[in-house]
């Protein structure tokens, strides 16, 4: 135990032969040989097989080590944010800071776009976004009104109105306009559905005010501006010695694609991790069977992970039903944690209405925070879909029993709660919150100092380092509780509250240490929907504490 506690906090290199995992007992077999790999792997993980713990553990034995030698670094792309902050969170408690500083986790999302935000106009003329391009999201609808509409009329020797309007909405988006690489150059000869995609893209980047794009057009574009700029595709090469890529399961077709760009055939080490049993955006143009075409491309060793470190064996069974009417062949987990519920871990209940279902479930989760002693953030009600609509029944019955309902898929400004959270200003804002506001804050001391260096860029836990952090934190801590006694109770005092965050956090330290911040007018979207969101908790609370509960963190 002594020997992980150091590798802990050490930045001296460890022998490949005398490394140990690092904070956690032991890990199974299989992870173990993802861990010290140095090969391409694809890991099947099922719900609870600890895949964050893994690729934390595996950051640690590739950065000790040198087996990702300085000063290259290690890139974990993940399909969520919240994932990508985990992921990274996760790695600097295993690793100095001096090693973690090389570890760069980040969504699909924000790593494409970084990039065509830094090389966007060297893309050839007709795919060059115009600067300040705006980010948005299509529908079918949205496809449809275009086909319809918009499009116009093709050319006689390429197709009719009619031919036009026969394509279908959702085949348009997930075949013609993002199902395969961008040509450098216009069709010789197109089709109606080719002529209709290039017009679209016109349509997109030089018709209107703005150039205005969806996540996956940004990442047909940078893919075409990787294949046709080979110095940039290199330096990406050779600054990164190895790629994470987390929630495989839900690649689409464009990430694959520009991943397989940059990295297919290369020195750079990739590991794919997922479960392929669980996904759940396959609706969102993933991939049919992602880790078959990247054990194909790539070369790799796939590797299947047997335990489960969050389900109780009863719960490790009702899952593996499930997975047994998806693939009759899956093995069943072991699971490694005790069950804590006494009785029936999953039941089927049937109400008469939904008000009736309502109450009861109140009255259910009211009893278990008196009984167990849990908060309320310990619990959460998933719907299939229309969480709004299911909210408005389930609000009357907690708050009758004093309960306190959040709708997660709803929005605060132009971002989803559950998105907003994820947020590394909102963390950050939070946690200098509950550092602020609360008199016994001394968990949040810590953190609050662990990231604020990393804002710094300088080293925590070094002495000097450590004073000259704690004295800053206290003095503003002590500031803003001055300051903000009491919960805003408008918009501009939450402004200001959230200024005051920013002025201390710095505004350029945030765009240089997260890449989403650096460029456009992200960062400025999420200061907005975040100080909406402080004075939304704020005016259905009394004080601090209960509106700090409802800004989880």
């Amino acid at each position: 135990m002594e020997a992980r506690l150091v590798m802990a906090v050490s930045s001296l290199r460890v022998r490949p032969e005398d490394w140990t995992p690092i904070g956690v007992k032991s890990l199974e077999a299989n992870a173990l040989k993802v861990v010290r790999a140095g090969i391409n792997q694809s890991v099947i993980a099922g719900p609870g097989a600890g895949k964050t713990e893994l690729l934390a553990q595996r950051a640690a034995f590739l950065l000790q080590t040198e087996a990702a030698p300085t000063p290259r670094r290690i890139l974990a792309i993940s399909f969520k944010r919240d994932a990508a902050s985990n992921l990274a969170a996760r790695v600097r408690k295993r690793c100095h800071s001096s090693h973690a500083s090389r570890f760069d986790s980040m969504t699909f999302d924000a790593f494409a776009k970084g990039l065509l935000d830094r090389f966007g106009q060297a893309l050839p003329e007709f795919w060059r976004p115009r600067p300040g391009y705006e980010i948005t999201t299509y529908y079918e609808r949205d496809y449809r009104n275009f086909l319809d509409l918009i499009a116009g009329s093709p050319p006689g020797d390429i197709g009719t109105k009619a031919s036009l309007r026969a394509i279908g909405a959702k085949s348009f988006e997930r075949k013609h306009l993002l199902g395969a690489p961008l040509p450098v150059a216009a069709w010789p000869k197109p089709d109606v559905a080719q002529w209709a995609m290039a017009r679209f893209w016109h349509y997109s980047l030089h018709e209107g005010k703005k150039s205005v794009l969806t996540f996956p057009m940004i990442g047909r574009l940078v893919e075409l501006l990787l294949r046709i700029n080979p110095m940039v595709r290199d330096a990406l090469r050779l600054t990164y010695s190895h790629l994470f890529m987390d929630e495989f399961q839900d690649t689409t077709q464009v990430q694959y694609d520009l991943v397989h760009t940059i990295f297919c055939g290369t020195d750079t080490v990739v590991t794919a991790v997922g479960d392929n049993k669980q996904q759940i955006m396959r609706w969102a143009l993933a991939m049919d069977d992602p880790f078959s075409e990247f054990d194909a491309d790539f070369g790799g060793l796939r590797t299947t992970l047997f335990n489960n470190y969050r389900s109780s064996p009863d719960l490790v069974r009702i899952q593996h039903v499930l997975a047994q009417a998806l693939d009759s062949g899956a093995m069943e987990p072991i699971s490694q944690t005790e069950g804590t519920i006494d009785g029936e871990s999953c039941v089927i209940l049937d109400f008469p209405s939904p008000k009736t279902e309502a109450r009861h479930l109140a009255k259910t989760i009211s009893a278990a925070i008196a009984d167990k002693k849990l908060l309320p953030r310990d619990f959460v009600v998933l719907v299939r879909q229309k969480a709004g609509d299911y909210a408005d029944v389930l609000r009357p019955a907690f708050e009758a029993e004093g309960l306190s309902l959040r709708n997660e898929a709803g929005t605060a400004g132009q971002i989803m709660l559950q998105e907003l959270m994820t947020e590394d200003l909102s963390k950050h804002l939070v946690s200098l919150l509950r550092l602020a506001m609360n008199p016994r804050a001394g968990r949040h001391w810590s953190n609050c100092q662990t990231w604020l260096a990393l804002l710094r860029g300088v080293a925590a836990d070094e002495p000097g380092v450590q004073q000259k952090l704690a004295i800053d934190l206290d003095a503003f801590a002590r500031a803003l509780s001055a300051n903000y006694p009491t919960p805003p109770g408008d918009e501009a005092t939450s402004r200001s509250l959230v200024t005051e965050v920013l002025n201390f956090l710095g505004r350029e330290r945030l765009s240089s240490s997260y890449p989403s911040y650096a460029h456009g007018d992200w960062l400025d979207t999420v200061i907005d929907s975040a100080l909406k969101h402080l004075l939304d908790c704020s005016l259905n609370s009394i004080d601090w504490c209960s509106t700090l509960g409802g800004c989880r963190q």
